[in-house]
């Protein structure tokens, strides 16, 4: 089983239509039919969304993105359309809610990796390859590719895996124009982010992006390079050999699968509730992120 602990029920907004509740983004389309994304506190792990959620978490999302579609918006446009909350919005939308173009999306994960992490490390354990890219001999965790890669994978419902894909299956699914053009895309951003992350003392090991089409015009949409969709690492701790120290929701898997949870990721009982610490640490994580890597203090 899996999926969420507590599905919310959405707010109604006069003018605004409910289209989707995500895992942590709320969907809506206005009268003018822009996208509606506000982002909640809401957090997964394994599979799950939990009960709890983490402080200042969907502002965080919102504004990092925010911060990166800036410094990228010459490589490929943004969907964000505006900040300003809609009228009659709830006052705690505010920073957390963007206004997006309708776009054509495309069904692919789009991720890049620059170092062996997660799914890409379970993978070359076994074929020395990922998503059907060849590997050297000789990596472990945390180790630092000869050069970044694309390992898409297809998009998954709320509570199941997204799965790794090879590029050919890809170019299958899209054609191999708009493979391509993915391909080449997601490595130019990642390659940007990571160049700009790593002078703020933060290696981008791997992160996800979503694009979609404006007409014939490739758009980064969703979020960007935020711990939801990023593995952060803090570069002057990086050592490979093990798994690495991160910004992102790790305070809540080692909780989840400590003795103190008494929850068994494995059966069939979804995940208790978080103690408040846990949730602060987390939230103090996403934070410490922002701040490190914009040297914007968090308010």
């Amino acid at each position: 089983m899996s999926g969420f602990v507590e599905k919310p029920e959405p707010l109604e907004v006069p003018g605004l239509v409910h289209l989707h509740t995500g895992k942590v983004r709320e969907l809506y389309r206005n009268e003018a039919g822009d996208l509606v994304m506000v982002a909640s506190d809401r957090i997964s792990a394994y599979d799950w969304v939990l009960p709890t959620e983490i402080p200042e978490k969907g502002r965080v999302l919102t504004q990092l993105s925010l911060w990166w579609f800036d410094r990228l918006s010459d490589l490929v446009p943004h969907h964000v359309v505006s900040t300003e909350l809609p009228e009659g919005a709830p006052a705690h939308w505010a920073g957390r809610t963007l206004v997006c173009k309708q776009l054509d999306m495309v069904p692919v994960e789009c991720v890049a990796r620059g170092y062996l992490a997660g799914s890409g490390l379970l993978e070359y354990r076994e074929s020395r390859t990922v998503c059907g890219v060849a590997l050297p001999e000789g990596l472990t965790d945390g180790s630092e590719l000869p050069a970044p890669i694309f390992t898409p994978a297809t998009k998954a419902a709320v509570g199941d895996h997204d799965e790794n894909v090879s590029y050919e299956e890809v170019a299958r699914q899209v054609g191999a124009e708009t493979a391509a053009q993915l391909r080449q895309t997601t490595l130019a951003v990642y390659g940007r982010a990571r160049d700009i992350a790593r002078e703020r003392g933060i290696l981008l090991a791997d992160t996800k992006f979503e694009f979609g089409f404006d007409g014939g015009t490739l758009v980064l949409a969703d979020e960007v390079l935020t711990p939801d969709s990023s593995r952060f690492w803090p570069a002057a701790s990086w050592e490979p050999g093990h798994a690495q120290p991160s910004y992102d929701k790790q305070f809540v898997r080692d909780w989840l699968t400590s003795d103190a949870s008494g929850w068994d990721r494995h059966g069939e009982l979804p995940p208790p509730a978080l103690p408040a610490e846990v949730a602060e640490a987390t939230s103090a994580k996403y934070i410490e992120a922002y701040e490190q890597l914009t040297g914007n203090t968090w308010s």
